[in-house]
């Protein structure tokens, strides 16, 4: 868990509005716990769809180069609990 600021993080949609759950966890607190492990679950998914997509190899640059933003904003999410777990 983390020891730096309180931040806004994703917990996951909610099932009956579709809506995005976010929360301002605090380090070391649940609502963290909960944000670390949609993110962890969340990036995992895009990782088996990108993977998919690459394996059939019949994407256009466009299709793939949708992937980029949330490729991106996953790896930093990743890299940010990676982060916070060495402090």
């Amino acid at each position: 868990m983390s020891t730096s600021t309180p931040r806004l993080r994703s917990l996951g949609l909610d099932p009956d509005t579709g809506k995005e759950a976010l929360a301002v966890t605090h380090p070391g607190g649940l609502l963290e716990e909960l944000a670390e492990e949609h993110a962890l679950k969340a990036a995992a998914v895009l990782v088996t769809v990108v993977g998919a997509v690459l394996e059939v190899g019949k994407a256009s640059d466009a299709e793939l180069a949708a992937f980029v933003t949330p490729l991106h904003a996953a790896l930093e999410e990743c890299v940010g609990i990676m982060a916070a777990d060495r402090e």
